[in-house]
């Protein structure tokens, strides 16, 4: 891994510089709703999923970003303070980007399924009070023991018009998964519920080994890219601040991937 990489990683210059790298390939932008609504059938694809866990301002310039290239994604947000904003909801939706919901139903009702689906409908109409809300993504909730998928178990989330979500409705044999957790994109070992069967053979660190591998087009044609967009600042005190919060993270998260069942 090359130091200067690492130390330019994670600033929205550089992820300006992927999204270019993307295009000049002839990648195709996907929202996760129009992505399951009309898959590509030919072509190289990248849908752009952002996970709104906290600071809802990062989501927002980085959706200013891309909406200054005509690229759309899906921004999920969290129905607790940290992210859940609306102002923030609304402007980045005004940009032209998707809002789905991000939901932790089950952690929120401590397991119980039946409170925790009650609470899903009541969260949902918060939301679709400020947007149209067609997709949902489950938030990983990494330092508890419930998985907020378990609720699906029992309910079915397209009784609430919802189109899909992405870990039931992506088939990743055939869509390759990239996401920053762990603040690099091989951060599988630090990945207690943000992941998926692997099935290619590809594999980068940092983001500028990413920007290459599409360059040389060696990177999947079939992607689906998932940012935190707290960890993407152009801010030197924030942008240390994540460093450490992530190299404090990091392995306490890998310790639970090993002691949990």
């Amino acid at each position: 891994m090359n130091l200067e990489d690492v130390s330019k990683d994670f600033t929205l210059k550089i992820y300006d510089e992927l999204l270019e790298a993307w295009a000049s390939k002839g990648y195709t932008f996907y929202t996760m709703h129009d992505y399951l609504l009309s898959p590509p059938t030919s072509g190289a694809s990248v849908i752009l999923r952002h996970d709104v866990d906290r600071k809802p301002e990062n989501a927002l310039r980085m959706a200013e970003l891309q909406a200054s290239k005509g690229i759309r994604g899906t921004y999920y947000f969290r129905i607790v303070p940290e992210s859940f904003q609306s102002k923030y909801i609304q402007d980045i939706a005004d940009l032209g980007h998707e809002i789905g919901y991000h939901y932790e139903d089950v952690t929120l009702c401590r397991g119980d399924l039946d409170k925790a689906i009650e609470h899903f409908e009541r969260t949902l109409e918060t939301f679709r009070a400020i947007v149209p809300i067609t997709t949902i993504c489950m938030h990983g909730s990494p330092m508890t023991k419930w998985d907020n998928r378990d609720v699906w178990a029992k309910y079915n989330y397209k009784d609430y018009e919802i189109l899909g979500e992405p870990y039931f409705d992506v088939d990743f044999k055939d869509v390759y998964y990239l996401t920053d957790t762990g603040r690099r994109w091989d951060g599988h070992a630090m990945s207690v519920r943000d992941h998926v069967a692997r099935s290619f053979d590809f594999l980068v660190t940092t983001t500028r080994e990413l920007i290459q591998a599409v360059e040389v087009e060696t990177a999947p044609k079939s992607i689906m890219q998932n940012v935190h967009p707290e960890r993407w600042t152009d801010q030197p005190f924030e942008w240390f601040q994540e460093l450490a919060k992530s190299s404090i993270k990091n392995p306490v998260k890998r310790m639970i991937k090993v002691v949990r069942p």
